[in-house]
Formats: structure tokens, C-alpha cells, sequence
């Protein structure tokens, strides 16, 4: 019966769920703040970009829309458009979200993982999972954030840039 019904058929009270991947890196530069999980992160450089640059934010952003086939965080915050220059990240977060429920999309859980050389960022994760769970609407319990060094390779390893990976599962409700 299944190959007869169209691709979106699901039934009564059943629920789609779609995972999206997230990418992001930044270049570290002198006189920036350090902002990662929509907190600020002592360190001497912080993250160039348009906006204050959070590569966890733009990650998860990313998951998000690309779960939803939405294109990706350029879409919809360009770098040309001067409203998002040094935009909080958090808050482009948080449109993405509210974008996504637009679309009858929730997220169930999300799990980032951070490449920096330096500074030491395993310390300030479950301040991250705090300060990030109620912006994608879950309980602390279901962010995860981690930390990882790139053994001295690219351009992390150099210390020249942060990266961050996002993965997000979503679920879509369909009554």
C-alpha cells in the first residue's frame, strides 16, 4: 500500500522527522569579542563577520533551514543587507526557529560540536547548552555541545579560525 501513496502521505497523527546538517567557520581577529553559544568566551581575538560572527549559532541556524530545505543562513541574513551588521547571532537564531514553527517544524534536539585550538572551551559548554536551549525551544537536556582541537592542522589547528558542526532533528507534526 505504501508505493501507492504520495511522498508526503503520513496519516492521522503521525509526525515527519528531517535532520539538517550545519557548517560554519570564522577567521579569529584582534579586537572582537569572543562569542560561541550566544555567550561571550574570554579570549584575546574573537570572530570576524558581518554580524558578532557566532559560528555555533550560525551552525545550528544552518541545520535548521537545511532540514527544511530553506537554503542556508546567507539567504536569509546576507552580509549585503547592513540591518545584520553585528547582528547577535542568537537573535538570527531565534528567527530561524520562528521561521521553522512558521512551517509547523519543531526542533527534538540538536548537537554541536566546536574545533578551536585555543581558547579551552569545554569549560563553557553547558553554559552554551543553557543559554541555546530555550532559544530552539527544548529542554537543556537535549543540546549538546562539545569541544574538539584540530591536532595543529588547517586553519584551526593554526589557531587562525573557529569552526563549528551542527546536526538538528526536527520534528513536523501532521494531524
Amino acid at each position: 500500500m505504501a508505493e501507492t501513496l504520495p511522498g508526503d502521505y503520513i496519516g492521522p497523527l503521525m509526525s515527519i522527522w528531517r535532520v539538517g546538517l550545519g557548517y560554519d567557520i570564522h577567521r579569529l581577529a584582534a579586537g572582537r569579542r569572543l562569542m560561541l553559544g550566544g555567550i561571550e568566551i574570554p579570549h584575546d581575538r574573537g570572530l570576524e563577520g558581518h554580524s558578532d560572527a557566532d559560528v555555533v549559532c550560525h551552525a545550528l541556524a544552518d541545520a535548521i533551514l537545511g532540514a527544511l530545505s530553506l537554503g542556508d543562513i546567507g539567504r536569509h541574513f546576507p552580509p549585503t543587507d547592513s540591518s545584520w551588521r553585528d547582528a547577535d547571532s542568537v537573535e538570527l537564531l531565534t528567527r530561524v526557529v520562528a521561521l521553522a514553527t512558521s512551517k509547523g517544524a519543531r526542533v527534538a534536539n540538536a548537537d554541536v560540536t566546536v574545533v578551536a585550538e585555543a581558547p579551552r572551551l569545554a569549560p563553557h559548554a553547558d553554559r552554551m547548552r543553557e543559554r541555546l536551549a530555550p532559544v530552539l525551544g527544548v529542554a537543556t537536556g537535549a543540546v549538546s555541545v562539545k569541544a574538539t582541537t584540530n591536532e595543529g592542522l588547517g586553519p584551526e589547528g593554526r589557531g587562525e579560525a573557529i569552526s563549528a558542526h551542527a546536526v538538528c532533528l526536527l520534528q513536523l507534526d501532521h494531524a
